[in-house]
């Protein structure tokens, strides 16, 4: 396989953590109007088809065992890519033991006006002689070397064949999917409702309240939460391109790891708020599940005072910290030398976000320690 040299771009990344949640929610909503979520979608399969076609992953997601037909090309490919990283070695140190004896039958050649002894001659041919096997040795490495590359290219070429075809016959195939996926349905029995306890219930009486002011509130951490959870899918795509160019193209990155550690960083930021609404932060709850809906008000309102002490510490901390790398305009220390500016920007706008849902669940709470129905 040929080499990789590929480098995300800056714009190109932060470009992507913008477009691509955008353009994943309107093909959601596009979806849900049209009813069904259940058939086969033409561009999951192109995107399959273009970032996994040779492993023939596009033809598993329509069910075809056609797809097992791609395995057998793409597992020899990478047989021989390991063929090819071993002989590159052996021409890397076959090169260097014959430049090394072409340098000691440099050394021995006797100078002008010196006697050739019998024992000099000897000598002389002797590293002339082991010259010449290191010469054999390294030709004999870069035809090895070459074989392999031109296995590779023809397991290259007949997978490029499959992954176009397929690429031509895709729309047809997805209809025939989509004809098999309403017949199963139509055959299937009717889905059983699940047993919900009441352990499986919330544990936050307040979440399912609603009031115009909580509203308000959280309608902006529910956008914001939605938007960065499709950055899941960016990080599943650039993780599957750095094992495909490490151990299929012998390409490795150095910009993936940092990439998406700064993604994941920023998700963990802005995601904060979000996951305080659905009641998902990590609780130990061991008196707290025993409480009354009352009880359980009470004490989220008297632990409130604490929470809101450590999220404006933050957020006046976070603004300091964030507005000396905006001023600075700093960047990572790595090669990939991407600009940290935004990924700190997160740490104050986080914070904000936490705030906000915090002033809405203390209103919630309120609300219901008040309502004399509960």
């Amino acid at each position: 396989m040929p080499s990789l040299n590929f480098v995300l771009p800056h714009w190109l990344y932060w470009g992507t953590l913008i477009v691509f949640p955008l353009v994943a929610m309107y093909m959601v909503r596009r979806q849900r109007e049209r009813g069904t979520t259940e058939r086969v979608s033409l561009f999951i399969a192109y995107l399959f088809w273009l970032t996994a076609g040779f492993m023939g992953v596009h033809r598993l997601y329509l069910r075809s065992l056609w797809g097992f037909a791609f395995v057998p090309f793409f597992l020899a490919a990478l047989y021989v890519n390991v063929d090819i990283r071993d002989a590159r070695e052996d021409v890397s140190r076959t090169r260097a033991a014959a430049e090394s004896a072409h340098a000691a039958v440099h050394r021995i050649q006797p100078s002008p006006g010196v006697e050739v002894t019998p024992e000099l001659s000897a000598r002389v041919q002797q590293a002339a002689a082991a010259a010449t096997a290191a010469d054999a040795d390294f030709n004999a490495a870069i035809d090895e070397l070459e074989g392999y590359r031109k296995i590779s290219r023809w397991l290259s070429l007949i997978l490029l064949i499959l992954v176009v075809a397929d690429g031509i016959l895709m729309p047809w195939l997805v209809r025939r999917a989509n004809v098999g996926e309403a017949a199963a349905r139509a055959a299937a029995p009717p889905p059983i409702a699940p047993v919900v306890t009441e352990q499986q219930l919330v544990e936050d009486p307040t979440r399912t309240m609603h009031t115009r002011v909580t509203d308000v509130l959280e309608w902006l951490n529910v956008r914001v939460g939605v938007f960065v959870a499709y950055w899941c899918l960016i990080s599943v795509f650039v993780y599957y391109y750095e094992v495909i160019a490490r151990f299929v193209f012998n390409s490795p990155t150095n910009w993936v790891h940092e990439s998406m550690f700064l993604m994941f960083g920023m998700m963990y930021m802005l995601s904060g708020a979000y996951a305080y609404r659905e009641d998902q932060h990590v609780r130990v709850d061991v008196i707290y599940s025993h409480f009354s809906r009352r009880g359980k008000a009470i004490a989220d309102i008297f632990t409130s005072f604490f929470f809101f002490i450590f999220m404006l510490t933050m957020l006046w901390t976070g603004y300091k910290f964030a507005a000396d790398a905006v001023s600075l305009r700093e960047v990572s220390f790595t090669e990939w030398a991407v600009q940290y500016w935004p990924v700190k920007l997160t740490i104050p706008i986080g914070a904000a976000l936490m705030v906000l849902q915090g002033i809405s669940k203390l209103i919630k709470d309120i609300v219901l320690l008040t309502d004399t129905r509960a």
